[in-house]
């Protein structure tokens, strides 16, 4: 937790206005609500916070004027063109709270030599400590063949970690090239140089 320990300043001024004054001066507006307390309107230090945000469902311990209160990072938004930071929102947690997130997940190994894999679900939707909720949930797939599908209820959760999602939900299918797709990848540049060659001769003519 240490490495995700901020001091944090609370915002009295808002608008789009202050908000780019704001992130000026290397600061990332932000709000913190959740268990039924008013909601906190904040400043974060940006370099701090966009490191720490690269991971998904991170906790930060932020030092609001000396109290500590720990917080999970629910949404982060961003210039669609530049990518810098633009708000944070922050959802108050408690040591010892079940959170239900969604958590990314990774592939590990390698299918049977000639498959490839086409992936459903982008994450799943678990239930965990706060302070223990993991980065990614990974899928070892070596070794599976074609035709092979995982569900959400095929997937081996971290100790503590349970299931949210409809345990149906597709994550992925091993699958194999079909002859008709080689065919047809084989086939375009022929028909495109026929065409192109039909053209050359009108043109002649």
């Amino acid at each position: 937790m240490s490495e995700n320990k901020l001091s944090v300043d609370v915002r009295t001024e808002f608008g789009k206005g202050f908000a780019r004054r704001l992130r000026a001066a290397g600061k990332i507006p932000a709000v913190l609500y959740g268990h039924g307390a008013d909601v906190q309107h904040l400043a974060l230090p940006a370099h701090q916070t966009g490191l720490i945000v690269r991971y998904a469902n991170a906790i930060i311990d932020l030092d609001i004027d000396g109290t500590s209160q720990l917080a999970l990072v629910k949404d982060v938004q961003r210039d669609p063109v530049r990518s810098i930071i633009e708000h944070i929102d922050l959802v108050a947690v408690r040591r010892g709270e079940k959170m239900t997130v969604d958590v990314p997940y990774t592939t590990e190994g390698d299918p049977f030599p000639g498959t490839y894999i086409t992936f459903g679900a982008s994450a799943i939707s678990v239930e965990a400590d706060a302070m223990n909720i993991p980065d990614t949930i990974v899928v070892n797939v070596e070794g599976l063949e074609d035709g092979t599908n995982i569900f959400a209820k095929d997937l081996t959760l971290p100790e503590g970690v349970t299931l949210v999602d409809d345990p149906e939900l597709h994550v992925l299918s091993v699958t194999m090239p079909t002859a008709s797709d080689d065919d047809d990848a084989a086939d375009a540049p022929a028909d495109a140089g026929g065409e192109a060659e039909a053209s050359a001769e009108a043109e002649s003519e």
